[in-house]
């Protein structure tokens, strides 16, 4: 494993240089395959040295390996360890902001009483209002129970709520949509659904993240039908939308067209199905899906649940039978959303040639990437320290700006085609190759090309009967809100 950003420690040393040398700490600590990335002196006095030696580790074990090595090395005294990634999360990683200055009593008379009751009465009179004069028009809630967290899976609603304030902080940063964590303590999917419509009217969208499959295809389909603002669920259809971009890309580099390709899927869960119906609604033909018994098929589905059910009805037309890795002969395409290690390099020897492969499994893709280039032309991760890393931060902020912008009720699976085609656009022909088939995740571009792109499409999909911000700013803004 190599060692990561998620690993940054600092630690506190007392140096007496009388009895050790500071390159041979170095030595010490880059021996063990640490990457040092800071060395700051705070203090310094007749021959002592207070420093701070800041570096990368692979994980917690080699950090504790640090550690004891400092600990024993003569002449070096460890007063205290910093965990860089634990630091960046007290307190927690967003905050409120006042958008309103209160400096005197008329500022205070407007933004709250009295004036406010102005406003209140208005949007009672057109409830649709809200759009326009609360948050609401800016806002998007990230709802989860907490039981499929980032390859952790059941973890519950508090451990979850540090990976909800990121996407928040993922909402704003790309996107500029305020998001804000809801994490709920039960699992009941009645229960969710009715809490979810209950706390709709404050929000312009909701975003489903980390809900355990089956369960999230239906509370997804109920609020969808249920609710009148857009509902997301992103590990569903994010991912399915930059996967989707990806392979748009990496086919025109291989010169092969989605109609004609073998597509293999290792992980028939939320992102799998996704996946699946996506491409399905692009183009293609042939698509076969394993799970843990092997591949689906329309003729052996006793005992699916029925969104198993349907994609075994919806796919391999070839009644495909087997392993994986039986599977994968012919095959042009490999997509994994399953489990890391679960392929050798070789194993991918039998696909068709200028294969693609993507091993998205975090952290541990399910073929080694470096081996996996030896048999495919194309090989992509969910990892940032490869090649064409598949991220979802590529699709959802730019998404949700656009929706919000133009006050589009629904998601619809055109709309996420719409998505996927823009983010793929963002990589010109010039600039394509096996190695960059999809925009990095700090792309500035992206975001952009996503938000115009459906504003486009937003003609053919219902939206709010609401005046756009275009026409509020060319015309009287009160004679459309009071």
């Amino acid at each position: 494993m190599r060692v990561s950003p998620s690993y940054t420690a600092s630690f506190r040393l007392i140096v007496d240089e009388t009895r050790v040398k500071l390159n041979g700490v170095i030595d010490l600590i880059t021996e063990t395959g640490a990457a040092i990335t800071g060395l700051d002196v705070a203090d310094s006095d007749r021959g002592e040295l207070i420093l701070d030696l800041t570096c990368n580790a692979r994980d917690s074990e080699h950090r504790r390996e640090i550690a004891r090595i400092l600990r024993e090395t003569e002449g070096v005294n460890l007063t205290s360890i910093s965990d860089a990634t634990f630091l960046a999360h007290v307190g927690g990683k967003i905050q409120v902001q006042p958008k309103a200055p209160i400096r005197n009593r008329a500022d205070l008379s407007r933004v709250y009483t009295p004036g406010v009751a102005r406003v209140c009465q208005s949007i009672h009179d057109a409830p649709m209002k809200s759009h326009f004069l609360t948050m609401r028009a800016n806002s998007v809630a990230v709802v989860t129970d907490g039981t499929a967290v980032l390859g952790m899976g059941d973890i519950g609603p508090e451990a979850a709520l540090p990976v909800m304030e990121g996407k928040a902080v993922l909402f704003k940063q790309f996107g500029g949509v305020d998001a804000w964590p809801v994490v709920l303590d039960t699992k009941d999917t009645e229960e969710i659904i009715r809490i979810v419509k209950a706390i709709a009217p404050a929000y312009g969208g909701i975003n489903l993240e980390d809900i355990s499959a089956p369960r999230c295809f239906e509370i997804e389909a109920r609020l969808k039908e249920e609710l009148d603002i857009p509902v997301f669920h992103d590990d569903q259809h994010g991912t399915a939308i930059v996967v989707l971009a990806a392979l748009l890309n990496a086919l025109k580099v291989v010169d092969k067209n989605i109609e004609d390709v073998r597509i293999v899927v290792s992980g028939v869960g939320a992102a799998g199905t996704a996946i699946i119906k996506l491409l399905m609604a692009q183009g293609a033909k042939d698509i076969v899906g394993y799970g843990r018994n092997g591949a689906l098929s329309r003729d052996e589905t006793d005992g699916f649940n029925e969104a198993r059910k349907e994609l075994a009805e919806q796919t391999n037309p070839r009644l495909v039978k087997g392993t994986l890795k039986e599977g994968l002969k012919d095959a042009d395409v490999f997509i994994g959303v399953s489990h890391g290690d679960i392929l050798e390099p070789k194993d991918l020897e039998v696909m068709a040639d200028r294969a693609i492969v993507f091993a998205l499994a975090n952290p541990t893709p399910e073929v080694d990437p470096i081996g996996a280039a030896e048999y495919a032309e194309i090989v992509a991760t969910g990892r940032s320290d490869f090649p064409n890393q598949i991220n979802n931060v590529l699709a959802f902020p730019g998404l949700f700006r656009g929706i919000l912008d133009a006050h589009i009720k629904t998601v619809t699976t055109e709309l996420l085609r719409v998505t996927a085609t823009a983010i793929a656009s963002v990589i010109s022909d010039e600039e394509r190759s096996k190695h960059y088939i999809i925009p990095g995740v700090f792309d500035e571009r992206v975001p952009r090309f996503v938000s115009r792109a459906v504003r486009k499409a937003a003609s053919g999909i219902p939206q709010h009967v609401l005046p756009t911000q275009e026409h509020l700013e060319q015309t009287n803004l009160s004679q459309h809100l009071i």
